[in-house]
């Protein structure tokens, strides 16, 4: 295999260390795009990976990460600027004349979303395809990730409940490392895959008494569903200093949830990459310390 240079952003995030982590395995070069130096770009650095120190916002920043690279992985947060962000990335891949561009949006992306934050993905996605630039969009429903994060692990830990607001809707929680194995695969191989878009999604559609039982399973104790109203989801978050665009976005994509919009199962990655993503079991196994 010839080796080639990829620019990961979002590089020490769920999917940005594993992506960076396979595609080193497989003999080629990585620059990764970190917002500052420390143990995490240390460890990358410690892999093989060259570090460039910037922000997606800065235009100059972006061209500097992208000269000499073959393909790049877009990954920006939930925050404000994504669609200048996109722009200047666009730009700077054609300038670089770059192979490919993966680019993280979401499942629920779509122009009449009252998410602003699923809007913007949307808006950055018709951006990439109007540059010209060859590019592939993943859309992932719920990252298994999210079972970890401080405002749903908390209840799980504390109270022995999930409390999201999402009734009776249904998903396959997909791990950040299985999304990772198809993001580099098709770095490495776009042929194929140009003009695409992908919903990811775990193996199995569950709903959140499901995966409350999942994760009673694996722990040995009781965890039930017990949701939330929306505007007791919105008093939960405030409690953690999520910043207001965040927020605006949990809560309109609690709605999506609840009307069906983050369902469905696997039909791409294990197709993809060889290997079926992770059961939400498989997750829980593998984080057991985190829900301590």
């Amino acid at each position: 295999m010839n080796q080639r240079k990829f620019l990961i952003t979002g590089a020490t995030g769920k999917t940005g260390v594993h992506t960076i982590r396979h595609l080193l395995q497989d003999g080629h070069a990585v620059r990764a795009f970190v917002h500052g130096e420390d143990e995490r770009s240390a460890a990358l650095r410690a892999q093989g990976a060259e570090i460039v120190v910037g922000d997606l916002l800065e235009h100059d920043d972006i061209l500097r990460a992208m000269d000499g690279v073959t393909g790049a992985y877009l990954c920006y947060p939930v925050r404000p600027g994504f669609i200048q962000g996109t722009a200047y990335f666009a730009d700077a891949a054609r300038r670089a004349g770059v192979e490919v561009i993966v680019d993280m949006s979401q499942i629920s992306a779509r122009e009449d979303s009252k998410s602003h934050a699923a809007r913007d993905h949307w808006i950055a996605e018709r951006v990439l395809d109007w540059s010209g630039v060859p590019t592939v969009h993943i859309r992932p429903t719920f990252f298994s990730e999210w079972l970890i994060f401080p405002w749903v692990r908390d209840q799980i830990v504390q109270e022995g409940r999930i409390g999201l607001p999402y009734g009776d809707g249904r998903h396959a929680p997909i791990a950040g490392e299985d999304q990772a194995r198809l993001i580099a695969a098709v770095l490495a191989q776009p042929s194929g895959h140009i003009g695409k878009t992908y919903p990811l999604f775990g193996p199995v559609e569950l709903d959140q008494h499901q995966i409350a039982d999942e994760i009673s399973a694996v722990l040995g104790r009781k965890i039930v569903y017990r949701p939330s109203t929306i505007e007791q989801y919105r008093q939960h978050l405030e409690k953690y200093d999520l910043p207001e665009f965040a927020i605006q976005h949990f809560l309109a994509i609690a709605i999506d949830y609840q009307n069906g919009i983050f369902s469905g199962a696997d039909g791409v990655i294990g197709g993809i990459t060889g290997r079926a993503p992770q059961t939400v079991s498989d997750f829980v196994k593998a984080h057991r310390q985190a829900f301590a």
